[in-house]
């Protein structure tokens, strides 16, 4: 067993905006798999825009929101995530403590994102056996195209299954070793910690903002182009 000091601290990690992008997303995933299973399409083809502009916004935060938010403060080399995973699970020692995301979990988040990106973008120009139910993109790709690119969507979405398992498995094993509630510290925001906070930078809330209204207008532009001639 890991042998953990106490944690004396509570200090904030996760901002407003890169919070609800993650509810936003497992809410919308759920929604895609759910309209899909109860072959309600069209709510499907608008649960799938909302996932795709959710996704655009994370990965523009990862470059201009705060500290904890952004890719280049916890995507980590392999050599880097191997030395973590051999100090989480020895046996001896404290295992090593991070204020954001660890640099196994920053690659399990890249990972999650190019997946749902993958999804998304496949779901736009996805084809229908019969071509009614199609992505709003559909039209502008030949029907073989389309049938492919569904093909593909179905398997991205296994794919993403299997990681949303091993990301909860993870989540409840390092909870376990590290006694740290990584769930509870995404809904309000804060993570015990053994030493004082760090100077952390969070973006301003106007930020936040203006990147969700680039992104929304994107997805508006998408859509807009289903109905285009």
């Amino acid at each position: 067993m890991i042998r953990q000091p106490e944690c004396a601290y509570r200090i904030r990690v996760w901002d407003i905006p890169t919070r609800l992008a993650h509810w936003a997303i497992v809410v919308l995933f759920c929604m895609c798999w759910w309209t899909a299973k109860s072959d309600r399409m069209e709510w499907h083809s608008f649960a799938g825009l909302g996932l795709l502009g959710v996704v655009l916004f994370r990965l523009a935060w990862g470059f201009v929101g705060s500290d904890t938010a952004r890719f280049g403060n916890f995507i980590f080399s392999p050599r880097v995530v191997l030395t973590y995973a051999r100090n989480l699970l020895s046996n001896e020692g404290v295992a090593p403590e991070t204020i954001g995301h660890n640099p196994m979990g920053g690659w399990s988040v890249l990972s999650m994102l190019a997946l749902l990106l993958t999804q998304t973008g496949l779901g736009l120009i996805s084809v229908d056996v019969d071509a009614i139910a199609s992505g709003p993109l559909a039209k502008w790709v030949t029907f073989d195209a389309g049938r492919r690119a569904a093909h593909l969507h179905g398997s991205v979405f296994y794919a993403l299954l299997a990681l949303v398992a091993l990301h909860i498995t993870v989540i409840f094993l390092y909870g376990a070793a590290r006694r740290e509630g990584l769930l509870s510290a995404m809904i309000h925001g804060l993570k015990p910690a053994r030493v004082p906070a760090p100077h952390l930078y969070f973006a301003p809330l106007w930020r936040a903002a203006a990147v969700a209204a680039l992104t929304g207008i994107t997805i508006a532009l998408l859509a807009g182009a289903a109905g285009a001639p």
